[in-house]
């Protein structure tokens, strides 16, 4: 149990850092080319820690089917699709109502689990799934003048589709690496979790990468150019997901992405101590609220 607790956690931490980074590169690439370099600067890293991993326990690099690539496959194309999604909801009017439904990836999470792989958890591990998800809703939207009830009457418009669509597109990822990492043969389920974050890499930058070649060629210009800042990003990129692949492996996706909304704590923390932001009164309530959601998931998980 305290492995995948673990690795959670140092995986959203590593997504926190990834994305204060990636703000750098906004004004510098289209959302496109900004996806390009993370998996892409992404894969040498991965390739670096399934060797290491191989090379210190003495195993080969575990053999794949062409289902298990296919499942990479799709949970390649579903993160891409969830990462675009946000953004778009992002450039409508109603940021905050769009951001708010993408927090609602771990419950989605725990319904496509139970229906998909038959993941079922304890009634106290689905309450704090809920007060978690609800705790980082009312962080998502403190401050923004959005009440609770503009969730519901609002749930048509664009901002929230697209919210809604990039939580089910990360899930439904989460999901099938899950998938991936049980159909295949090998016993070690790290060392498994770490091909399948390579390949997935490898599919990601053809598929994100062959996009870009037809709609915007002219972007891999300032993808090359920008190398010093994005192999940062890919680096830190393919340390959080190897994290969070091995999670995936040694756990429901549901409780890892449940706890796994502690970044949201650490970007308060980075907001505190090193941007010298004030802290306000309702991000402490809503703090407190999270942490609670990531207590009751941990005691019904046991």
């Amino acid at each position: 149990m305290a492995s995948w607790i673990g690795f959670t956690f140092v995986a959203a931490l590593f997504q926190c850092w990834r994305t204060a980074l990636q703000q750098k590169l906004r004004g510098e690439l289209s959302v496109n080319a900004a996806g390009v370099v993370r998996y892409l600067y992404g894969v040498p890293v991965g390739l670096t820690l399934l060797l290491g991993y191989g090379a210190a326990t003495g195993q080969p690099v575990p053999g794949m089917s062409a289902w298990v690539v296919l499942l990479c496959a799709l949970g390649g194309f579903g993160q891409i699709l969830g990462t675009n999604l946000l953004i778009m909801a992002f450039g409508y009017r109603n940021f905050a109502v769009g951001t708010a439904y993408s927090k609602t990836e771990a419950m989605q999470a725990a319904l496509i689990g139970l229906l998909v792989m038959g993941d079922r958890l304890s009634a106290l591990s689905w309450l704090g799934i809920a007060v978690g998800v609800g705790g980082v809703l009312y962080l998502s939207l403190a401050g923004r003048g959005t009440a609770p009830g503009d969730l519901l009457r609002g749930i048509a418009q664009p901002a929230a589709l697209c919210g809604i669509g990039a939580g089910f597109g990360f899930a439904f990822t989460a999901v099938l690496i899950r998938a991936a990492n049980q159909e295949m043969p090998a016993e070690d389920l790290i060392h498994k979790a770490l091909a399948i974050l390579v390949v997935t890499n490898l599919l990601q930058t053809l598929m994100q990468g062959a996009w870009v070649a037809w709609t915007e060629p002219a972007s891999f210009r300032p993808i090359l150019a920008s190398w010093r800042s994005s192999a940062q990003v890919g680096a830190l990129s393919a340390m959080g997901s190897a994290c969070w692949f091995s999670a995936f492996a040694l756990a429901p996706v549901a409780l890892v992405r449940a706890v796994g909304q502690v970044e949201i704590l650490f970007t308060l923390a980075f907001s505190r101590f090193f941007l010298r932001e004030k802290a306000k009164p309702a991000d402490m309530a809503g703090a407190l609220v999270v942490v609670a959601g990531v207590v009751l998931v941990l005691i019904g998980a046991r």
